[in-house]
């Protein structure tokens, strides 16, 4: 497996690997599909905290983040996402991935790192705190998706 940045060659990859995981689980809430135009707009602007997880030439995953909340006073604070191909889940791609884009934050002057896990994610709530993030807080039926109310976790990592 290597780690790299992403490239605009992995777009379609990456948007099927995202999309993917949009269109079955509760894992993000969001019902808008990725496209490859946009994630390689993505990759532009965020540079090496657009990670990914290659076998070959095939993606295995995928982690990124972005300023937390607009803002200058943000600067330092980033929410990440990572997404996983079925076959990459449970082999240790996404710890993987994670310490590279936490090498890649701590590089540009991340100071905290932050996940928002679906309440229906036990296994992304699992995931963070063994990677030493924290729960912080707990959002009651702020996301809806597949017609039910979902809680989001927030959890922080200090870099």
């Amino acid at each position: 497996m290597i780690l790299r940045p992403a490239e605009p060659r992995d777009a379609a990859q990456i948007a099927a690997i995202w999309n993917d995981v949009i269109e079955t689980s509760a894992a993000t809430f969001t019902t808008l599909h990725k496209t490859p135009e946009g994630l390689v707009a993505d990759m532009a602007a965020r540079g090496p905290a657009f990670q990914v997880a290659m076998n070959g030439d095939r993606v295995l995953g995928l982690a990124t983040y972005s300023q937390f909340r607009g803002g200058p006073g943000y600067a330092h604070t980033m929410e990440h996402s990572i997404q996983l191909a079925p076959e990459a889940r449970g082999r240790g791609v996404g710890r993987a991935l994670m310490v590279a884009l936490e090498h890649v934050a701590r590089t540009e002057g991340v100071h905290s790192l932050w996940a928002g896990v679906s309440g229906e994610n036990p296994g992304g709530v699992a995931f963070h705190q063994a990677l030493g993030f924290s729960e912080i807080a707990r959002l009651p039926e702020v996301g809806f998706k597949f017609g039910r109310w979902m809680d989001l976790i927030l959890m922080q990592k200090i870099l």
